[in-house]
């Protein structure tokens, strides 16, 4: 089997799972991420590209009401003055603005906007992925690498739109952009934290919250 039919998040055997003008989508026989195949990958500048035509504001109302289906229930699960890192900021980090106003401390990083290989080396009791997942070329390493930050009991906050079916997928418009690349379902992110013995639970539409076992 060629690497490209290897899923990018857990290694497993992939199978066609659908194909429109732009590109051929690949699901994955062990986890069911569906993913695109290298060969379809942007290169840096282009993918900085795309993302600088993003226009979101820290202080925009309708972006914050977006972010806060992550934030509401993130806080709600946090105790006093934690420290937390915001994974894929971009370069206006409204959700690092959000929680710091809830009185929290949080570091940002962002390969694009905020390069700071320091914030790589701490550990945290909670890191967010907003709109990120889905942009990851490889996810199984970025997702260890985030996952290894975590303190005992932490929590791993992601918010993307999550595949339902090969027929919803077929018109789905998430698939359009060029950066989407990775495409979880609940069953993917179930499988994960099965894995790695976490907790996860859905708490809204596209929000996922993976708690670390406090043991670990």
């Amino acid at each position: 089997m060629s690497r490209e039919m290897h899923c990018p998040l857990c290694d497993g055997p992939g199978g066609d799972f659908h194909r429109d003008r732009r590109r051929p989508y690949l699901r994955c026989g062990r986890c069911l991420l569906v993913w695109v195949p290298p060969a379809f990958l942007l290169a840096p500048e282009r993918e900085k590209a795309e993302y600088d035509l993003h226009q979101n504001r820290p202080d925009d109302p309708a972006y914050r009401g977006f972010l806060g289906r992550l934030a509401g229930p993130l806080l709600q699960r946090l105790a006093a003055g934690c420290s937390g890192l915001e994974f894929g900021c971009g370069p206006g980090p409204a959700l690092a603005a959000m929680l710091r106003e809830a009185g929290h401390r949080v570091s940002l990083y962002d390969p694009f906007y905020f390069p700071n290989p320091g914030a790589l080396e701490v550990c945290y009791d909670f890191i967010t992925a907003t709109e990120v997942v889905e942009h990851l070329h490889r996810p199984g390493a970025e997702l260890e690498r985030l996952w290894a930050l975590l303190r005992p009991g932490g929590t791993l906050g992601i918010m993307t739109k999550l595949v339902r079916d090969r027929e919803a997928f077929a018109t789905w418009h998430y698939k359009n952009d060029p950066t989407h690349v990775c495409f979880f379902s609940r069953d993917t992110w179930n499988w994960w934290a099965q894995c790695h013995g976490a907790t996860a639970v859905f708490p809204e539409n596209d929000v996922i919250l993976l708690r670390k076992n406090a043991a670990t």
